[in-house]
């Protein structure tokens, strides 16, 4: 019998983290060997968490570097921004594998993080090491990679909807225009103003407009994709709901093109890509339809009159927006099959 990948998750006591518990936990190569929170070490996880009674009744451990570099191979990093920043160089340093779920890695330029995250950046050396997890698009450089940066929640969804349209020539990729909603798990287990019942129900409400840290991630890997620099408009939404990412794209068409052309495009592009799923003419997909699932949604509308396509791609934002992508991500830096631990229906109604 194999030898199973003994991981620990950092951040274990966060939305994040606890996914990750929940698939790893029947994932047939994968052990649990240590759920770490700094701030509540000693505790058991089930105190935060009571669902996980009689299932998961681990100890909440502290980060020591030494004993984790002995007992562990691999560990996700479920942390907030500007943590990782300092304890994936440490992890890497002591020789283990690393999956950071955070904002620290993703952006190549440190000067920019510095603007956008209002957090000193990594060093350069470890910057460059790290591998942009968006798994249907980079998949193959993650194979034997020893650090992932897994992408943000809102890129993921949006990347997702756009790159197949940008590589095959279809839309001007000078006026893409990006509304994207989500459900309040994307701000964390953290209690604040935002996400208070009192005034997020029914409420329905823009934040961080022109301004979101996601922006330059969106940039950075369309840019790449496009072969030149790419700026785009993007208003995120908070949505009085637990789970969920809707992408909602307007770009301009580059000739005469038809709902099923893009369905044509799309489902020749992720044909081998098991967690994008293409809606048929007419068809457009909703949140609850990848509910606690790893699966990305995809549905377009041309216009005719105006000469722009409307590309709507849903995820789960904690799922396939965080831990469930960082999963695959795993999957596929250790050559195991992508859909490994994943392949599960959504969650209906």
């Amino acid at each position: 019998m194999t030898q199973k990948c003994k991981v620990a998750i950092v951040g274990s006591t966060g939305y994040g983290g606890v996914e990750l518990i929940r698939f790893l936990y029947q994932h047939p190569h994968v052990e649990i060997t240590s759920v770490i929170s700094s701030s509540t070490s000693g505790v058991s996880i089930t105190e935060g968490f009571p669902h996980l009674t009689g299932i998961v009744d681990q100890k909440l451990d502290g980060i020591d570097i030494v004993k984790m570099a002995e007992e562990i191979d691999l560990v996700f990093t479920a942390t907030p921004s500007g943590v990782s920043t300092k304890l994936v160089p440490q992890l890497i340093n002591a020789g283990l594998k690393v999956i950071d779920l955070s904002g620290d890695f993703r952006l190549t330029d440190g000067a920019e993080y510095e603007a956008w995250y209002k957090h000193s950046p990594a060093e350069d050396i470890y910057l460059d090491q790290a591998v942009y997890g968006l798994s249907e698009i980079y998949g193959e450089n993650a194979a034997g990679a020893s650090f992932i940066s897994n992408p943000g929640c809102y890129p993921t969804a949006t990347l997702l909807g756009l790159i197949p349209a940008i590589k095959a020539g279809l839309i001007d990729h000078r006026s893409i225009i990006i509304d994207a909603k989500s459900g309040v798990s994307g701000a964390g287990r953290g209690t604040s103003l935002s996400s208070h019942y009192a005034e997020m129900n029914e409420n329905f409400k823009a934040y961080k407009v022109n301004k979101h840290q996601h922006i330059p991630e969106i940039e950075q890997v369309l840019s790449d994709q496009a072969g030149e620099p790419v700026t785009v408009t993007f208003t995120t939404h908070l949505v009085p709901m637990t789970r969920g990412i809707m992408s909602t794209m307007y770009a301009p068409l580059k000739g005469e093109y038809t709902d099923q052309d893009f369905i044509d495009v799309y489902k020749q592009y992720y044909e081998n890509r098991s967690f994008v799923r293409i809606r048929d003419k007419g068809i457009w997909p909703a949140t609850k339809e990848v509910f606690a699932s790893n699966y990305c949604d995809i549905g377009f509308a041309v216009d005719e009159r105006t000469g722009r396509v409307t590309i709507i791609s849903v995820i789960d934002n904690i799922v396939k927006g965080a831990a469930g992508q960082a999963i695959q991500n795993l999957n596929l830096m250790m050559g195991w099959d992508e859909q490994t631990g994943l392949n599960f229906l959504p969650v209906y109604p």
